[in-house]
């Protein structure tokens, strides 16, 4: 018997089953230049591909809020002017033309180090897929297995997953992807095992092999004992159980043992999944991530694109809602704002940093959102904060909109807060100074640790080293929720840490008062929590920050 396992698994629960090993066909990309004449032909060939693939996004969209979300992109100006600049300047036919400007954007959204961000890739693939279906007339092929499969894929595009017979497929398994790829979403949301990122499963399955997937521990047993095979049905049986008492509690309130409420929210970068969250009652949205509005556009996204966008957002979410201004730099760069080579990106020009420089852009993404809070309860988060100075300079900015706005007698939130989203060394040290001024704190713990351990998250020779459970890490929330309660002000944490089941307790007795994370990670989390004694995390939390390495702080929560 082999073992593979994973860091994190995408999708809890046991699956077991018979491999089968599904290899996307490859497409053959017609490539000949295209002479001058002819250049009106193609232009009417791809405009024609738009449509037709626009009008099968329609209905999907219907059916899979992912598909709305392509439907926005393959009718987006951006792809729209790549693919016609290919044409009418490159001379590259329309098949030739859709493969470049889309592999332009994939590998855009690939080189970004925020996973979310990252896994978006996969909308354009499948995007670029439909689009060249439609010029060559192709379909692709579905994904067919046998019952009670254990389906192994490199990757599984939206369009994959949707043809699926779901009847047949006990769990799935990518070499590809990430935890917020498509695949992980669809799993999580079907209560479907899965495992995602699994770098050699492809050499060492074979088809038929028996699969043993671990989805709460990221193992995978290959052609196990029968003993094995026993002890793996009764602890799946053991843990459905679980399951269904977690979603017997779905819409109970957060509230320890001891009666202190807690509020779980969702991060979310879009519309599309701002509809999808609000079906997990959540508490609001504790991290909406505006430059997904930005990265998605052809230009900067006018006062008006944006206003709609935020009231949208804030009538949907129907409860709290924190956007976070425009954070790009680092990892996330605009084809339409061209930024200098930097030796260092993620310690450069980015986030607030590129807000205060550029404020007439600062100040219209502030008028947008304040009118926005006229339509529901928003508030607004600026990143990378590293000084009083620069918390100040924002606010500054954000009283010249407010007066502008009520010189023009448009309405807004004028009880509107404010808070800084703690991601640097610098916000944790300054963070009782900050405290004074801001009306809450947002811990980052993905930047936060990076930057305090001095370690490249996306690197990965140096993986191992990047851990949230480092006592620098713990004692950097301590020190912030103190700061914040301090001044009478609350803390909450949006980074991927806030949605680890083992850090819950740890999370809670550090003093935190709001959890966001992904939308489908609440229920298990809310779940937990709610069997948690306050004062007994408290004293958990007192032992982790004295505690010297990592280990001894795991050992602490097992």
């Amino acid at each position: 018997m082999k073992v593979l396992k994973v860091k994190q698994p995408a999708s809890g629960g046991i699956a077991m089953g018979r491999a089968y090993l599904y290899q996307p066909q490859e497409r053959k990309i017609a490539d000949y230049r295209v002479s001058a004449e002819d250049m009106k032909k193609e232009m009417e060939r791809f405009e024609a591909a738009v449509a037709n693939a626009a009008e099968e996004l329609s209905i999907l969209a219907g059916e899979n809020p992912i598909f709305a979300a392509h439907l926005e992109m393959v009718k987006d100006v951006t792809l729209q002017e790549a693919v016609t600049g290919k044409i009418k300047e490159d001379g590259n036919n329309a098949e030739k033309a859709v493969d470049l400007a889309c592999e332009e954007l994939i590998l855009l959204f690939e080189a970004m180090e925020d996973a979310y961000m990252k896994e978006r890739a996969a909308d354009i693939k499948d995007i670029r897929e439909r689009l060249l279906g439609q010029l060559t007339g192709t379909v692709k092929k579905a994904v067919s297995c046998e019952k009670d499969s254990i389906l192994i894929a490199p990757d599984l595009t939206p369009s994959d997953t949707s043809s699926l017979d779901l009847d047949k497929i006990q769990g799935l398994i990518t070499r590809d992807g990430g935890v917020t790829s498509h695949v992980a979403i669809l799993a999580k949301s079907l209560s479907l095992p899965a495992l995602v990122g699994v770098k050699d499963i492809l050499s060492e399955v074979s088809d038929g092999d028996y699969i043993i997937l671990d989805g709460y521990n990221g193992e995978i047993r290959i052609n196990p004992s029968e003993e094995e095979k026993q002890k793996y049905h009764e602890l799946a049986g053991k843990h459905k159980e679980a399951e269904q008492k977690i979603k017997e509690e779905e819409s109970f309130p957060c509230i320890t043992k001891d009666g202190r409420e807690l509020h779980l929210c969702a991060n979310v970068g879009n519309i599309e999944d701002i509809k999808k969250a609000v079906t997990n009652q959540i508490d609001g949205i504790g991290l909406f991530r505006s430059e997904f509005l930005y990265l998605g556009s052809s230009h900067f996204p006018t006062e008006e694109e944006q206003f709609e966008a935020y009231r949208e957002a804030a009538v949907i979410c129907g409860r709290e809602i924190t956007i976070r201004t425009l954070d790009i730099g680092g990892d996330k760069t605009l084809p339409y704002y061209p930024m200098d080579r930097e030796e260092n990106p993620f310690l450069g020009f980015r986030a607030i940093r590129i807000s205060l420089q550029e404020k007439e852009l600062f100040k219209t993404q502030l008028r947008a959102i304040l009118r926005a809070s006229a339509f529901g309860k928003i508030r607004i988060l600026f990143p990378m904060i590293i000084s009083l100075e620069e918390l100040r300079a924002a606010k500054s900015v954000l009283r010249e909109c407010r007066e502008e706005l009520k010189a023009e007698a448009i309405l807004y939130d004028e009880a509107i807060q404010t808070g800084v989203m703690i991601e640097t060394p610098a916000s944790v040290l300054c963070a009782e100074e900050l405290a004074k001024e801001a009306d809450f704190f947002s811990i980052g713990t993905n930047d936060l640790t990076q930057y305090l351990l001095a370690v490249d998250r996306g690197n990965t020779k140096i993986a191992e080293l990047y851990n949230s459970f480092h006592p620098a890490v713990i004692r950097s929330i301590r020190h912030v929720t103190e700061s914040a309660h301090k001044y009478g002000k609350k803390a909450g944490m949006c980074g991927e840490f806030a949605g680890n089941e083992k850090a819950a307790e740890l999370l809670i007795g550090l003093g935190l008062d709001e959890l966001s994370m992904t939308a489908s990670l609440i229920s298990g989390i809310r779940y937990r929590l709610r069997r948690i004694d306050y004062e007994a995390a408290r004293k958990l939390a007192e032992e982790a920050v004295n505690k010297a390495t990592v280990s001894e702080i795991m050992e602490l929560l097992q």
